[in-house]
């Protein structure tokens, strides 16, 4: 099954309603925003700056980084129409924001633009990575700044011990919604291939016990993706997601996963 967010400019509206869903309640957590803060901190963009951010979704971190006092403007790109569309909405009172429908890896803006890029949990998805890499290199000035963000989503765990069924939605999810869980791990290399100069790497820890709405979302689209490709029935897949909502209940639930981080810079 492909990777969904690969396909998106092909997917139904109510599809693409529902992850913009999720990519509303992810961006909210206060865990994640501390995540995006931590390495927007490192960027040190100059006064005024210029962002670009390839892949933005419903624009929340494009909001985000809106907001900051040093950012002058910020361009929030993505394929898809419903997307953007739900980005504009969301970003009404954002005079310094605003949103290109178009493909990442042929972007319609003009070389040397911008003093920051960004690429937020996308080249996970992104069945050629390396060209949204290179795509962030040319828009770039002489001496600009790259982050990415990305999920380790090799190592999610819902699991409390061994041979638990919610570590089977989550084996489920990362094939119906991750096209490389690994990608995170080979960014050093991959972004000094597309001339940029100095990475630097954090990881970042983030776990939902209690209030755990985005990790449960994870054992539901993989109880959703077992039903679909016909290995579970609907019975079944509603009950393991009632069993992830009860250990949320009971206080017995446990979710992580790691994100990394990464900085670097393109030479003056």
């Amino acid at each position: 099954m492909p990777d969904v967010y690969s396909i998106i400019t092909e997917l139904d509206a109510e599809v693409v309603a529902q992850l913009a869903t999720a990519m509303e309640v992810s961006a909210a957590d206060p865990q994640h925003r501390a995540m995006v803060d931590s390495y927007l901190a490192r960027l040190d963009p100059p006064s005024g700056a210029r962002v670009v951010e390839i892949g933005c979704g419903t624009g929340a971190i494009a909001r985000m980084i809106a907001a900051r006092s040093d950012v002058g403007e910020v361009v929030g790109t993505d394929p898809s129409r419903i997307l953007i569309e739900r980005a504009r909405q969301l970003s009404e009172g954002f005079a310094n924001l605003s949103f290109e429908e178009a493909d990442g890896a042929a972007l319609p803006l003009p070389d040397g633009s911008f003093d920051v890029a960004v690429i937020h949990r996308v080249l996970s998805h992104a069945p050629a990575p390396a060209r949204l890499l290179d795509e962030a290199f040319r828009l770039l000035r002489a001496g600009g700044r790259l982050a990415v963000f990305d999920g380790d989503y090799s190592t999610i765990t819902l699991a409390t011990g061994e041979n638990d069924p919610l570590q089977v939605c989550v084996a489920a999810m990362i094939s119906a919604f991750v096209n490389d869980p690994w990608v995170v791990r080979r960014l050093p290399p991959m972004v000094t291939a597309a001339g940029f100069a100095d990475p630097r790497m954090e990881s970042h820890g983030f776990v939902q016990v209690a209030d755990a709405q985005y990790m449960v979302s994870i054992a539901e689209r993989g109880a959703d993706a077992l039903q679909a490709s016909g290995r579970i029935g609907r019975e079944l897949a509603d009950a393991l997601k009632r069993e992830a909502r009860r250990r949320v209940e009971d206080g017995s639930f446990f979710g992580h996963i790691a994100y990394g981080s990464l900085v670097a810079g393109k030479p003056a």
